[in-house]
């Protein structure tokens, strides 16, 4: 089956929807402009456009991933900050977008998932169980000192 072409002008409305749709990083508008076979020249002409007519700002990007990813994956700081980089978003805007968290509700967030992993858990032998429960914090992104705290507590409360 032969791929649909675009001219610019096309390409362009294409992503104005693709972009007012969602938030979307630059790497995520560039790589759909080659899948649509869109030369070098059109997609830097393009991404320019939509910068300027602000469909596409980096900065607003990190701060909404940021904020959904914590709010309703429940990931922690190290997870979104790994994801944000993979998207190609530069430091000071990380840094920017992880301001978007509050401490208090980050915490609290950790209390409640913490408390989840740990009473969810059908293993026996303790040691398992504290595993288990570090792996599944790490592996949402959670500070381990954080992790570490958490498992401290419930061990006291035994």
């Amino acid at each position: 089956m032969e791929k649909k072409s675009y001219s610019i002008n096309e390409a362009q409305k294409l992503l104005e929807n693709y972009c007012a749709y969602q938030e979307r990083s630059h790497k995520e508008v560039v790589e759909k402009l080659k899948k649509i076979n869109i030369i070098q020249i059109g997609i830097d002409q393009i991404v320019g456009s939509l910068i300027k007519n602000n469909y596409l700002n980096e900065s607003r990007f990190a701060k909404s991933f940021a904020r959904g990813k914590f709010r309703i994956k429940n990931w922690g700081k190290k997870r979104i900050i790994f994801q944000l980089k993979q998207h190609q978003i530069s430091d000071y805007n990380i840094k920017i977008a992880l301001q978007e968290i509050d401490e208090v509700q980050y915490i609290e967030t950790l209390n409640l998932l913490s408390e989840k992993i740990w009473k969810s858990s059908k293993e026996s032998v303790l040691s398992k169980r504290k595993i288990k429960f570090i792996s599944a914090l790490q592996y949402r992104g959670w500070e381990v000192n954080l992790i570490y705290d958490q498992l401290n507590k419930f061990e006291k409360n035994k």
